[in-house]
């Protein structure tokens, strides 16, 4: 069998829904007795700083405006989340994206605040 490359790895991560992620993450517990969130929670702060070299940035999505539905297409398009995920973000805020850097997060603010969104960079 051949070996699965880490970029194809995340290429198919990214296409996978939250309750598809955390059925692969259930499954590589019980196979390897390891969690690897815990892992990837540690590891993901630290691998962005030294990739950037920069500050990085959360998008906290305050109140999806009047254009509702041109803000759920956008979260979809920024976090591979499905529409009733995307539509429960757009419906009560949050983080959309975290640790992303500042260039990107300004541009994901952008896109969100054309389409009537209330957005927050922290």
């Amino acid at each position: 069998m051949a070996k699965l490359k880490k970029e194809d790895f995340i290429s198919a991560l990214k296409e996978m829904t939250i309750l598809e992620v955390k059925e692969l993450v259930d499954a590589m517990k019980e196979e390897f007795g390891v969690d690897p969130s815990a892992v990837a929670v540690a590891a993901a702060p630290a691998a962005a700083q030294e990739e950037t070299g920069s500050a990085n940035k959360t998008v906290v999505l305050k109140s999806a405006g009047g254009n509702k539905i041109a803000v759920i297409k956008i979260i979809k398009e920024i976090t591979g989340l499905g529409l009733v995920e995307a539509k429960a973000l757009a419906d009560n805020g949050g983080n959309l994206k975290e640790n992303i850097p500042a260039d990107e997060a300004e541009g994901i603010k952008t896109q969100l605040t054309e389409a009537g969104a209330e957005v927050e960079l922290v």
